[in-house]
C-alpha cells in the first residue's frame, strides 16, 4: 500500500510544527518531526511511505498534485495548524480530487485537529478522518484494517470498521463520529530512530533554530509536560501532562547513529516540552553520554529551576544551549497563567547558568490574564537583567484546545474566529487577543519595542562582537540570524 505524508505548501518557509506556526522573523525553520515518526511507525510495518515536506524544499501545489498521481496512494496523510486550516483542507480536497482510486482518504493530523475534530470535519466533505492526538499507531490501525480487508474498495464497509479505532473523528452518511481517545504511547523505546526518517526522506540542511548552531538535527527524549502552563498547546491538545521517557540507552544510541550519520553536523537539538523535568534522569542521560565519549554540543528546552551541579553535568555532556520560558517580569502574571516559577528562581538560575558557560535562549510574552502596560515594562526590565544570550518576545497566541483559548474566547478577547487571521499578511504572528486598555496592536508594538530595545544595547552588542571572535561557530549563527532580523526591522522601519 502506498501512503504519503504531507506537510503541505502554504506561505513560503511556514513552519508549521512549532508552537506557534508562523514565517519567523529569526529564520527558524522546524523539521516535521511528528510526520517523521509516523513515517518510521508505517515502513516498520511493512508499507510504503512518502514524506514530503513542501516547505522545505519549496514545492507548490502543482508539484504535491504530480507526486499524489505519480505515486498512487491509497491514504495521503496531511499535517495542519491553526493559521493554515483553510489551506490545508483545500490541499486536501484537490488531493482527493486527482487520487486515481476514488475511494482513497485523505486524513488530517495536528494539534489543531485534535481539539477541533468535528469543526474540521463538517469544513469539507472530502476530509474523511482526523486522528486526534500522537497518531503513529493510530493511523497503522486505519491501514491495517484497510489492507487486511481490502476495503480500499469497499468504503462503506471501512467506515464500518473506523468504529473499532481509537483516537479518531469521521464521517459517515453526514454523520460526524468521535472514537474514544488513544491511550498515549508508553514505550517510547518502540519507535525508530525519527534521525533515521530524516536521513531517508529530507534534507537536515534544509533546517534551522535560530537558537542553534548550523546545521542541526532535533529529535526528542520523552513526551508530555507535567507543568500546567495555560498557554502551551502540544500538552493540552497532543501528547498530554503525563511524561513518558525513552530509555536512556535508546536516546544516547541515538545520539550515537546521529553523529556517525549526519555530517557535517554542529548540533543536537532535544525538542522534549522540558528535558530537566526529571533531575536525576536527566543526569543519568549526561553520564551516559560522557561514559560512551560522545563528544557532541546539544541544546535543549528547559525550566528556569535547574541546580548548579545539574547545569555544570550538563555542559560536560556537551549541552551548549537551554531554550528556557521566562515569560513575564511580574509575579502575578506568572501565577495567573499557572507558570509555577518565582521571579527569584529565574534569577538564581541565569546566575547558575552563566556558572555553568551553558548560555540562555529566553522567551517572554505579554498580554496574559493581568497583562498591563506597566507589567510588559517590568517584563522587558526583566528581560535586560537576566540578559540571556538571545531573546524572543511574543504577544499571547492562542490556539483552540488550550486553556488559554478558552479564556479569550469567555471573556469576548478573541478579536476574530478566522484562523487565517492568526498571521499577517507576509506570514508573520499576529495576535488576536485585545482587551480594554491594551489591544492587540498594542501587543504587537509593544514586542517589536522591546525586540529592538533588548538587542540594540551597547552592552549587548559588544557581548556579541566578542564572542563572534572567540567563537567562530558561534558568529555564524549569530550572523545568520542577526541578518534576518535585520531586514526585519528595515521592513518595518522599527
Amino acid at each position: 500500500m502506498n501512503i504519503i505524508l504531507l506537510n503541505p505548501p502554504f506561505l513560503g518557509k511556514f513552519s508549521r510544527e512549532q508552537r506557534s506556526p508562523a514565517i519567523t522573523k529569526s529564520g527558524t525553520f522546524y523539521y516535521p518531526m511528528w510526520l517523521a515518526y509516523a513515517t518510521g511507525v508505517l515502513e516498520q510495518s511493512g508499507f510504503n511511505v512518502k514524506l514530503v515536506d513542501a516547505p522545505a524544499t519549496g514545492m507548490g501545489l502543482e508539484d504535491i498534485l504530480k507526486i499524489v498521481a505519480e505515486f498512487n496512494p491509497e491514504l495521503v496523510v496531511i499535517d495542519t495548524s491553526t493559521p493554515s486550516i483553510y489551506n490545508d483542507i483545500k490541499i486536501g480536497e484537490l488531493i482527493k480530487c486527482k487520487m486515481q482510486n476514488a475511494k482513497s482518504q485523505i486524513v488530517l493530523v495536528g494539534p489543531h485537529v485534535s481539539a477541533t475534530a468535528e469543526e474540521t470535519l463538517r469544513m469539507s466533505d472530502k476530509i474523511d478522518i482526523v486522528c486526534r492526538g500522537e497518531y503513529e499507531y493510530t493511523l497503522l490501525e486505519i491501514i491495517r484494517f484497510a489492507q487486511n480487508d481490502k476495503l480500499i474498495a469497499h468504503n462503506d464497509r471501512l467506515k464500518d470498521g473506523l468504529k473499532g479505532i481509537r483516537g479518531i473523528s469521521y464521517r459517515r452518511d453526514g454523520e460526524i463520529f468521535h472514537n474514544s481517545d488513544r491511550p498515549f504511547i508508553q514505550d517510547l523505546d518502540s519507535l525508530p530512530f525519527v534521525s533515521k526518517v530524516y536521513k531517508n526522506h529530507l534534507d537536515y540542511t534544509h533546517y534551522f533554530y535560530a537558537h542553534s548552531q548550523y546545521p542541526v538535527v532535533v529529535i526528542i527524549g520523552g513526551r508530555g509536560c507535567a507543568y500546567q502552563c495555560n498557554y502551551c498547546v502540544y500538552p493540552q491538545t497532543f501528547s498530554g501532562r503525563k511524561v513518558r521517557y525513552r530509555s536512556i540507552k535508546n536516546i544516547v544510541d541515538e545520539l550515537e547513529y546521529i553523529v556517525h550519520t549526519f555530517k557535517p553536523l554542529r548540533e543536537i537539538m532535544f525538542e522534549d516540552d522540558t528535558l530537566t523535568l526529571n533531575r536525576p534522569r536527566c543526569k543519568e542521560l549526561c553520564e551516559e553520554i560522557i561514559s560512551r565519549g560522545l563528544k557532541i554540543r546539544w541544546s535543549a528546552n528547559s525550566r528556569a529551576d535547574v541546580d548548579i551541579d545539574t547545569l555544570k553535568l550538563m555542559h560536560k555532556a556537551g549541552c551548549r544551549l537551554l531554550c528556557v520560558g521566562f515569560e513575564s517580569g511580574d509575579q502575578g502574571i506568572l501565577d495567573n497563567m499557572h507558570k509555577g516559577i518565582k521571579l527569584d528562581m529565574a534569577h538564581q538560575f541565569m546566575r547558575n547558568a552563566k556558572k555553568a558557560r551553558i548560555l540562555i535562549h529566553g522567551c517572554f510574552m505579554v498580554g496574559n490574564p493581568g497583562e498591563t502596560q506597566e507589567t510588559m515594562l517590568k517584563t522587558l526590565a526583566f528581560a535586560k537583567l537576566l540578559n540571556p544570550d538571545t531573546a524572543q518576545f511574543f504577544p499571547i497566541m492562542v490556539y483552540p484546545g488550550t486553556e488559554a483559548y478558552e479564556w479569550a474566547k469567555a471573556s469576548g478577547y478573541l478579536t476574530t474566529n478566522h484562523y487565517r487571521d492568526w498571521l499577517t499578511e507576509e506570514g508573520l504572528h499576529n495576535c488576536v487577543v485585545s482587551r480594554p486598555g491594551l489591544s492587540k496592536e498594542d501587543l504587537v508594538r509593544f514586542c517589536d519595542y522591546a525586540r529592538s530595545k533588548f538587542y540594540i544595547r551597547p552592552r549587548y552588542l559588544v557581548r556579541k562582537v566578542i564572542q563572534i571572535v572567540l567563537n567562530p561557530m558561534e558568529g555564524k549563527r549569530i550572523l545568520k540570524s542577526a541578518h534576518s532580523f535585520t531586514k526585519y526591522l528595515m521592513k518595518n522601519n522599527i
